[in-house]
């Protein structure tokens, strides 16, 4: 018999990208509890409640007609390209045609078709740290460089323009830009997020604005978009939203991108061989959410101030961590640096020394049964994220269980 060739190797790029840390936590939590283990997981970033009933109505409703089994254009049903520009002005401050919206497959393909829309081989995209795991890792797959730019709890977690100019290069072309944050729940005031679009207008820096999170903030803080806050930076800022956190929609993958109209264009050229149009039932229930009475959205976002306010009071009890208050989103990301470096004791009497956050987190999941994301899902090590988007009793008897955990 002739000799075989060795096959081809697989993608190099693709070899390189992360699996999702939050999703490979959930997902852990997940098994775990399926072998009856009474786990609670702060990990995934998914609202525990219902989508409102008159969403999954419209929803319903449009099952029943045969034009909804069809090809619809690529950017989306005109309806919803509509309501979407009538939210980024309601929102935003920013008043776009329709035609400068895409509608796409979650926030996720919005995030992803952005950098590959700005992002050419080589050029350095500014990520402010403590970022959202996905970001790097969509740079990368548009072949350019992330350079990370640190702000700690000390800062609350925001950058400022002088770290943000000092990382700047000749090469730097784009920067991430999201308030309300996720990993963080940090909220950019008026006058900083200012501050930043004027540096970015300044140098010709694109912004990729991810405001997934603006409708849920707390103690009266407005999270200000970069547009609204300096008009003129609209024309290199594309911004990325949709209806899964607010509307707590996260199953029905409808997200979408807004820009400039030569920035939109070429967008909708890759999404025409990407993806095509998103399903046009989830479509119906996002026209449904972005026009329809807002009443369940509010309950839901004074559902998770109050658990923000409870786990934000409960997490502070334990010394040695750093709780910043949130005021957007639905995170804590404490500091845990307190922690490290200490001998902890086994249920089964044994020590152990965690050294990282990563090993604090899997101490955690061993001996609580608590599942948290490690900081090394968004940045340094030394931090630990727990999403506050679940039930009121598993928040607190989670809590509980570190606090007995770390009370020795």
């Amino acid at each position: 018999m002739d000799a075989v060739t060795e096959r081809a190797p697989l993608s190099r790029k693709l070899s390189a990208i992360a699996e999702s840390a939050t999703l490979k936590v959930d997902a852990k939590a997940k098994a775990l509890k399926a072998e009856g283990k009474p786990v609670i997981s702060y990990a995934a970033g998914e609202p525990d409640f219902a989508t409102p009933q008159f969403i999954v109505d419209a929803a319903a409703e449009a099952l029943a007609d045969p034009a909804n089994y069809r090809y619809t254009p690529a950017p989306g049903l005109p309806a919803l390209r509509e309501a979407i520009a009538a939210k980024t002005l309601r929102d935003s401050g920013l008043e776009v045609s329709p035609s400068q919206v895409i509608v796409t497959n979650g926030g996720k393909q919005s995030v992803y078709q952005a950098f590959q829309t700005v992002v050419n081989p080589g050029d350095e995209v500014l990520l402010p740290a403590p970022y959202w795991t996905t970001y790097p890792e969509a740079i990368r797959l548009a072949d350019g460089i992330p350079v990370e730019v640190f702000a700690g709890a000390d800062q609350d977690y925001k950058v400022t323009v002088a770290q943000l100019e000092a990382a700047r290069t000749e090469r730097t072309t784009v920067l991430v830009f999201v308030s309300p944050s996720n990993p963080t729940g940090s909220v950019y005031s008026a006058e900083e997020t200012k501050a930043i679009a004027e540096w970015a207008l300044e140098h010709g820096i694109w912004i990729i604005s991810d405001e997934i999170y603006q409708n849920l903030t707390y103690d009266g803080v407005k999270a200000t978009s970069v547009v609204q806050a300096l008009p003129e930076v609209a024309n290199q800022t594309i911004l990325v939203n949709g209806v899964a956190k607010t509307y707590a929609m996260t199953g029905w993958r409808v997200g979408w991108m807004v820009g400039p109209a030569d920035a939109i264009k070429i967008a909708g050229n890759l999404q025409s061989h990407l993806s095509s149009n998103v399903n046009n039932v989830a479509q119906r229930g996002a026209i449904a959410a972005l026009n329809g009475p807002q009443d369940e959205a509010e309950q839901m976002r004074q559902a998770f101030d109050r658990r923000r306010r409870l786990i934000v009071s409960e997490l502070s009890k334990i010394e040695g961590l750093v709780v910043p208050t949130p005021t957007g989103a639905f995170y804590v990301y404490p500091d845990v640096q307190g922690l490290l470096n200490r001998t902890w004791t086994r249920r089964d009497g044994s020590t152990v020394t965690p050294t990282t956050s990563l090993e604090l987190a899997d101490f955690i999941l061993d001996e609580a049964e608590v599942a948290v994301v490690p900081g090394e899902a968004f940045g340094p090590s030394g931090y630990i994220r727990m999403s506050y988007a679940l039930g009121d009793d598993q928040l607190l008897e989670g809590v509980q269980r570190l606090q007995k955990l770390f009370a020795s």
